[in-house]
């Protein structure tokens, strides 16, 4: 018995010794991807050491694991289209910044900053007095008065114009009144028609039998904040007191002027979109008065242009009356008013338009279109260039109704202006204006 009990203590004594020794507890995990080491890993619990690149994917990605290759992708494309809507953002900005930089140029009036810096280093300062060193078609301008009693005239040639600001410094002064020709069928014929004020040095006697047109209201036609013309609306003197009637009947059948609250109703009237059309549509029925609108580009343009603006009127407003309808046929939807409209962009074909030139489109009692043109009125010219005329007096309507009625109209300046002066004329007893300006 003695011998297995000494090979017992001796398994005994190494197994103490095994016991006696200290022991490194390893904790092992396993990486469950493909590209980490089968073999068991020791897991330190000390400060993290994971690079700050890991640590960004790894918020950015949330709980994606950043080793993982689909997050990276998916990672990379989201900070390319990051990038991209940056670079869209700083392009649509330089675009927008080098266009209102285009714009602004464009909009500059050199000659009044020319102008202003003449005055400048000259001393001078500008106030009524200096309107009186201007010139308008060749003639001297002289201011009378101040405040709401302030006259401007134009005097030379034999003949003096009274002027009305108009708001703008490129075309600073519109006459009051104008004459135009007393044209008739014969008489329309491209060429040279005189516009001078009868008995002046121009027309002596009224020999050219001239027409005098008294302004009612002008305005300033603008695109986006652009200045393109001035426009204004005169009407034939001896119409004034038919026009007046028509407006004051329509508001009072009985009365012979409006009183406050009766001009208030007139004026929404004649600026609401339906009731507008139905009133212009009465005034302008043929036979009927005669008009005209005069047109001053504030900056050099050309015919083409001033004709896309007048189609493009025409156009929204047959638009509008196709609406009407609902669907149904309009007086527009012939073939012979398709021709007359081909026929009025013949009218405007190759030719510029300087600032300050003038072109009239008058209207006449049957509706029938002329279209004048003086290119530099600045020379003391007493003649217009008559383009052509249009016979179809839808037309004309059209043009008209493009600045006095509808929805939106080429120039609210201008409908405002308009509508004013009607408030002024049926302020005031009928036949009174008309005998006023005689």
């Amino acid at each position: 018995m003695a011998v297995p009990q000494r090979q017992t203590m001796r398994l005994l004594s190494q197994r103490l010794q095994c016991l006696s020794k200290p022991t490194v507890v390893r904790q092992t995990r396993s990486i469950s991807s493909r590209y980490s080491n089968a073999t068991k890993r020791t897991v330190t619990t000390g400060p993290s050491s994971t690079s700050p690149l890991l640590e960004q994917l790894s918020a950015s990605a949330g709980a994606r694991n950043p080793l993982d290759v689909r997050a990276a992708r998916i990672i990379d494309a989201e900070a390319k289209a990051h990038n991209l809507q940056r670079m869209r953002i700083a392009g649509m900005g330089l675009i927008l910044s080098m266009g209102g930089l285009a714009m602004v140029i464009f909009n500059l009036d050199l000659d009044s900053i020319e102008q202003a810096e003449k005055q400048r280093k000259g001393g001078q300062q500008l106030d009524a007095s200096d309107e009186g060193n201007a010139r308008f078609q060749g003639k001297e301008v002289h201011v009378i008065g101040a405040g709401d009693g302030k006259r401007i005239l134009a005097s030379g040639a034999g003949e003096q114009v009274e002027l009305v600001e108009t708001g703008t410094s490129s075309v600073p002064h519109f006459p009051r009144t104008i004459y135009l020709p007393s044209s008739t069928d014969s008489t329309r014929i491209p060429g040279v028609v005189g516009v001078a004020q009868p008995n002046a040095d121009a027309n002596p006697g009224n020999t050219a039998n001239q027409e005098e047109y008294t302004l009612v209201g002008l305005g300033i036609r603008t695109v986006m904040w652009i200045q393109v013309y001035v426009v204004g609306m005169y009407v034939r003197t001896n119409d004034i007191t038919a026009l007046q009637a028509k407006l004051v009947r329509n508001v009072n059948p009985t009365a012979s002027a409006l009183i406050p609250s009766e001009k208030e109703d007139l004026k929404k009237k004649l600026l609401d979109p339906e009731e507008s059309r139905a009133i212009w549509a009465e005034l302008l029925a043929v036979p009927g008065i005669k008009t005209a609108f005069r047109i001053s580009p504030t900056r050099s343009t050309n015919f083409s242009h001033l004709r896309d603006g007048f189609v493009s009127g025409i156009n929204n407003r047959t638009s509008e009356a196709r609406s009407l309808t609902q669907g149904g046929t309009t007086e527009y939807d012939s073939e012979e008013f398709g021709r007359s409209v081909q026929d009025l962009k013949a009218i405007f074909k190759g030719s510029n338009a300087p600032k300050g030139s003038v072109l009239v489109l008058s209207r006449d009692e049957r509706g029938t279109l002329d279209v004048l043109y003086q290119p530099k009125p600045e020379q003391g010219d007493q003649a217009m260039e008559r383009l052509g005329s249009l016979p179809d007096e839808r037309v004309s309507r059209l043009l008209w109704f493009g600045y006095l009625a509808g929805a939106k109209v080429s120039s609210q300046g201008a409908r405002d202006g308009i509508v004013n002066g009607c408030m002024e004329f049926v302020e005031r007893p009928v036949g009174s204006v008309e005998t006023m300006v005689h």
